[in-house]
């Protein structure tokens, strides 16, 4: 296999580029810091070309963890050629990391993509140009309609053919004499394939984190011989006599990049109408102005659960009740066919049951949430959220990117862990992924939208009761994000206390949502992958359910006697037993806590047929439940641990079982202090409940 890399900033299709050539669905999200590892797949009609997705990052100069990556892989895992995008919408930006990647000496492809949205502001990149400027091949592309890329697959196929760039130094005399001079001396040992005057100038500025990958990737004993270590301490000595310390080398290399880009941007980019961009201006004073930025985020986040809610209260239904019918189906075919009661009770009334539900409930709301979530954010309007958040985020003493990794975790509270690696400094990076469980993932969202549903909502199907039931659900998501910043500030003032960092956040242009694709994308990448999880997770802990309910224990079995257990916590909770067993037992996954319930609840009644949120109110009502009750189970769902796929995700990412402990302790102790104090108010107004 011949490797090659795709590198360039967050934002600039760089992913929608690597899905059209590799036929992978790997999902493309039109807001910053999105891709946090790489991503592997064959080119299509070259599938002897593997192509790997480096993280987006704005600079080789490595200062945070996914430029490291980009840094490393490119210069220590010899690609045989770096295909770099670039946005040909702000040329002079992206072209600064182009010029970083050519100065490695590898091969490298510019690929100015998003041609079709700099047209539309009258930004015109003239392509042979820039190669001419460059030395290396540069093609125009637009990747959401396929445009140019057929050339750059040609173009990879022959990679043999391509040669490095004849490097133009954009440093000052002083700096590139005291490259050149320590460059002689590497060359020997650099690395196939690396100009040895990248790799003398970032070990003049003793870039992070480099003298480790050589160790790793070379042998490094030659950064310890006499020679080399003497030129080293005697051109950093001299650059420090010229101006130039440690501190002020870096700023010179980073101006150097940004001066040399200007000007190759000059030479072939030329801007028509400069009010181009005067629509996402206007835009923007809406949804990020002062006044109103808050308030189009409530109502924004208002609308889609609105339509979540009212959308799915029928498909729901209509699934429950034809999955149920195949339950009776099954039923008959096993006693027809003489299969004992001991193999098909334990199976169709543990594992299908729970399946069933899990179905039947969570398909309907994720099937209309996810694209409508997914549209927000290829229409560029995440980032907007996060700019609102900054504010808040820096008064609790975090960083401002906890906001996109907040936005993650409304996917995956996993995957907004993994996410946090965008964040610089490690101590906000443990107050983001000790706070993401705050923000409710996708499998708490059917718990949330049933009980609403029931509860709340009402049954007539007025346009006000399901308005009221999504007000309730965006107030519950705001109440998330509001302890999300509570636990932050807790964390800053105590065992990670610090002072916060800046940091650029790009907002990217508003862009006309690719409808068809997000449909595709939200269905396969989201709503089937966390159904099939779901369905995964919920099969085994039916069967375990059912022998734990048929199981006996003295006169009872040994779920009543552990839902005995937890009643009189349950209920100073406003709950009861059951439900914190169920949470318990549902620790695997938050999609099956639900089914767990109702498999306690079940095993104590007669068989019943859960077809319809009717059914399951009654089977509720039955066992005591009232609007307390679904109140408190609500805000111990948002503020309880994290389930076990993310409890295992933080320890990877913290390789500590204090803050993996504490990342458990934290969201539980409050869920229990919050619930507690909520029931203990009620019962004083209302002393019937």
């Amino acid at each position: 296999m011949t490797t090659i890399a795709l590198a360039g900033n967050p934002n600039v299709g760089k992913s929608t580029v690597f899905n059209a050539l590799t036929g992978l669905q790997q999902h493309t999200g039109n807001w910053p810091g999105k891709t946090v590892e790489t991503a592997h797949g064959r080119i299509r009609n070259a599938q002897e070309l593997e192509l790997v997705d480096l993280p987006g990052c704005y600079s080789l100069l490595a200062t945070s963890e996914e430029e490291a990556l980009a840094r490393d892989f490119i210069c220590f895992e010899n690609p045989a050629c770096v295909v770099v995008v670039c946005d040909a919408t702000a040329p002079e930006r992206n072209l600064n990391l182009a010029l970083q990647v050519i100065e490695t000496g590898r091969p490298v492809i510019v690929c100015m993509n998003l041609l079709d949205e700099a047209a539309k502001r009258s930004i015109h990149v003239d392509p042979a140009r820039l190669a001419e400027v460059l030395h290396v091949p540069v093609l125009g592309t637009a990747a959401r309609s396929r445009e140019g890329l057929d050339a750059l697959v040609a173009m990879l196929k022959d990679w043999h053919l391509l040669t490095p760039a004849n490097i133009v130094s954009p440093y000052p005399p002083e700096i590139t004499a005291a490259r050149n001079v320590l460059a002689q001396l590497l060359k020997p040992y650099t690395p196939d394939g690396l100009s040895p005057e990248w790799l003398a100038i970032h070990l003049l500025e003793d870039a992070p984190g480099l003298q480790e990958i050589i160790a790793r990737k070379t042998d490094a004993s030659f950064l310890h011989k006499p020679e080399i270590v003497r030129a080293l301490a005697l051109e950093r000595e001299q650059l420090a006599a010229a101006g130039y310390d440690e501190k002020h080398l870096r700023d010179a290399i980073v101006e150097s990049f940004v001066l040399r880009a200007e000007q190759i941007a000059a030479r072939a980019v030329s801007y028509g109408d400069a009010a181009h961009d005067a629509r996402d201006r206007r835009w923007d004073r809406f949804f990020t102005g002062r006044r109103t930025g808050f308030i189009s985020m409530f109502m924004l986040l208002l609308f889609v659960f609105w339509l979540t809610i009212e959308g799915s209260n029928y498909p729901s239904e209509l699934l429950a009740a034809m999955l149920f019918t195949l339950q009776d189906w099954l039923l008959r075919g096993a006693i027809a066919l003489g299969i004992p009661e001991t193999v098909y009770n334990p199976l169709i009334f543990g594992v299908y049951r729970v399946m069933a539900w899990v179905i039947s409930v969570m398909l309907p709301p994720m099937a209309i949430f996810f694209p409508l979530f997914t549209l927000l954010e290829d229409f560029g309007y995440l980032p907007r959220i996060a700019y609102n958040l900054d504010r808040a985020f820096q008064t609790c003493r975090a960083c401002g990117k906890q906001a996109l990794t907040m936005c993650m975790g409304f996917g995956c509270n996993a995957a907004g862990v993994t996410g946090a690696r965008i964040i610089d400094s490690p101590r906000e990076r443990l107050i983001a992924i000790l706070t993401n469980n705050f923000v409710p993932c996708n499998g708490r969202f059917p718990l949330f939208i049933a009980l609403i549903a029931m509860f709340w909502a009402g049954t007539s199907g007025a346009p006000l009761e399901s308005f009221g039931a999504a007000f309730l659900l965006t107030s519950v998501i705001v109440l998330g994000v509001l302890m999300t910043l509570v636990a932050s500030r807790l964390l800053s003032a105590t065992v990670l206390r610090g002072v916060p960092s800046a940091f650029t956040l790009e907002l990217p242009p508003y862009r006309r949502p690719q409808v068809v694709t997000v449909l595709i994308r939200s269905l396969l990448d989201r709503t089937l992958f966390v159904l099939f999880r779901a369905v995964v997770v919920a099969a085994p802990a039916g069967l375990v359910l059912w022998y734990l309910a048929n199981t006996p224990f003295g006169a009872t079995n040994l779920i009543d006697r552990f839902v005995h257990v937890m009643e009189p916590l349950g209920h100073a909770m406003g709950m009861d037993g059951a439900i914190l067993a169920a949470f318990i037992l549902g620790m695997p996954a938050n999609e099956i806590v639900f089914p767990c319930l109702i498999m306690i609840y079940l095993a104590q009644t007669s068989i019943l047929e859960l077809d319809s949120l009717q059914a399951l109110h009654g089977l509720l009502v039955g066992h005591g439940w009232t609007w307390l009750t679904a109140l408190c189970t609500m805000l111990f769902s948002l503020l309880h641990w994290p389930c076990g796929t993310t409890i295992l995700t933080i320890f990877r990412e913290t390789k500590s079982l204090y803050w993996t402990a504490l990342s458990v302790l934290l969201p539980t102790s409050m869920g229990i202090a919050v619930c507690i104090t909520v029931a203990a108010l009620v019962r004083l107004v209302f002393p019937d409940l």
